[in-house]
C-alpha cells in the first residue's frame, strides 16, 4: 500500500517552491500555511483576516501546504464518498494509504493529502479557493474533535444570553435566519459547522472561521446583502418565481466584517438554545415554534448530527469510513438540559427571529 510520503513527492513534482507563508491562530490553535502562489496567499490572508496572526507561527503549529499546479493524476483506487441526504451528484472520492488518505474532488480535479505528518492541497487552487479554505478549516475541525468536541450541522450566533444554534434539514434556511438575526447586535459564531462539549456549568459551543455561503434568494430578501449580487444577476434572480429561487444552488460568500463590522465575530459561547428548522417552503400549515424533547423526537437528530467527513482522522491517525453510523446517544448526552425548539409548518423568518431574540434576551 502506498504511503503519504510517496504521494507528497508526486504532488510536489512540477510545482513551484512554496516561498510564501501565512500564520493563523484560530482561538487557541496555531496553523502555518505554506503556499507557492502569492495571489492565493493574499486571498487566504484576506479571507482569514479575523484569525490571521502577525507573528510567525510557533514551532508546535500544524503545517499545511498549498500547491498551485495542474490537476494531479494519481494511480490510486478511488472510492466514492457517500453524500448526505438531500445532496445530489458525486462530490468526493477517496483512497486510503498505509498512513493517511487522499481525497479527490470529482468536479474540480483538486487533490488533498491528509495524514498526521502531511497535509497538502494540490491542483488549480486559485480557481477553487473555497476548497482550499475548507481544507484549512478541516484541520481545526480535526483538532476539536480529537479533544472530544462533537460536530453539529448548525449555524450559530452569540447574543447577550449565550449562543443560539440553528439546525435544519438541507435547504431549511438556517443561514438565512442567522443573517436575519445579524441585523441586531448578535455576533456570528458559525455558518454550518458548530462544535459542542459539556463543560461546567453547561454546554460550550465553538464555531469555525468560515464565512456564510448563501444562495441568491437569501441575498435578495436581505436589504444589507442585495448588493452582493451584481445588477444583471440580481435582475435575473428577481424574475424567478419564489419556488425557483428557493431551489437555486449558487453560492456567495457573505463578508461579515465588511457588512456588519469587524467586532461582530465570536469564537465561542455557552449554548443557550437550539432551534431545529423542520418547516417546509410552500406549506399550507401555519408556522409553529414549540419546545421539544430530543429524547422522544429522535427524528430531529438527523438535522443536528453531522458526519466528520472524509478529512477526519482521530488522534491515532485512523480514518473512519463514510458508513460509520453517528452516535445518537452521544448527541443526546451532550445536549441534555439545553432548551430545544422545533419550527414546523410554513417558513416564516420574521416570526422565528422574534423567538430567537426572546430566548437570548436580545
Amino acid at each position: 500500500m502506498r504511503c503519504a510520503a510517496d504521494i507528497a513527492a508526486i504532488l510536489h513534482q512540477g510545482a513551484a517552491a512554496c516561498d510564501g507563508e501565512l500564520s493563523l491562530r484560530i482561538d487557541d490553535w496555531p496553523l502555518r500555511v505554506r503556499c507557492n502562489s502569492p495571489a492565493l496567499l493574499e486571498r487566504l490572508r484576506r479571507y482569514f483576516t479575523q484569525v490571521a496572526s502577525g507573528a510567525p507561527a510557533p514551532a508546535e503549529a500544524v503545517e499545511l501546504t498549498v500547491l498551485e499546479r495542474p490537476a494531479p493524476t494519481l494511480d490510486l483506487d478511488f472510492a466514492n464518498w457517500s453524500r448526505e441526504a438531500g445532496k445530489r451528484g458525486r462530490k468526493d472520492s477517496y483512497a486510503d494509504l498505509a498512513d493517511g488518505r487522499v481525497i479527490h474532488k470529482v468536479r474540480t480535479g483538486m487533490v488533498f493529502l491528509q495524514s498526521q505528518g502531511q497535509r497538502i492541497a494540490a491542483g488549480p487552487c486559485l480557481a477553487n479557493d473555497n476548497q482550499v479554505i475548507n481544507f484549512i478549516i478541516n484541520q481545526y475541525m480535526n483538532a476539536l474533535q480529537q479533544r472530544d468536541w462533537l460536530i453539529c450541522h448548525a449555524a450559530a450566533l452569540v447574543g447577550e444570553g449565550g449562543a443560539l444554534a440553528l439546525a435544519g434539514f438541507s435547504g431549511g434556511g438556517k443561514s438565512t435566519l442567522m443573517l436575519h438575526l445579524m441585523a441586531g447586535s448578535m455576533r456570528f459564531l458559525s455558518n454550518d459547522r458548530l462544535f459542542i462539549r459539556r463543560d461546567e456549568p453547561g454546554v460550550a459551543a465553538r464555531g469555525v472561521p468560515k464565512l456564510p455561503r448563501v444562495n441568491p434568494g437569501t441575498l435578495l430578501n436581505n436589504p444589507r446583502l442585495r448588493a452582493l449580487l451584481d445588477p444583471r444577476r440580481r435582475a435575473e434572480c428577481e424574475a424567478l418565481s419564489p419556488a425557483q429561487l428557493w431551489e437555486l444552488e449558487e453560492k456567495y460568500d457573505v463578508p461579515i466584517a465588511d457588512i456588519y463590522g469587524r467586532d461582530r465575530f465570536a469564537s465561542r459561547g455557552p449554548l443557550a438554545a437550539l432551534l431545529v428548522l423542520n418547516w417546509r417552503h410552500g406549506s399550507g400549515e401555519p408556522t409553529q415554534i414549540e419546545p421539544v424533547e430530543l429524547a422522544s423526537r429522535r427524528d430531529l437528530l438527523a438535522a443536528i448530527m453531522k458526519s466528520p467527513g472524509p478529512f477526519y482522522c482521530d488522534s491515532h491517525g485512523r480514518f473512519p469510513g463514510d458508513r460509520v453510523p453517528l452516535d445518537e446517544e452521544r448527541y443526546l448526552a451532550a445536549l441534555a438540559g439545553v432548551p430545544v425548539y422545533e419550527a414546523r409548518g410554513a417558513v416564516d423568518f420574521t416570526r422565528a427571529a422574534e423567538h430567537c431574540r426572546l430566548w437570548l434576551g436580545a
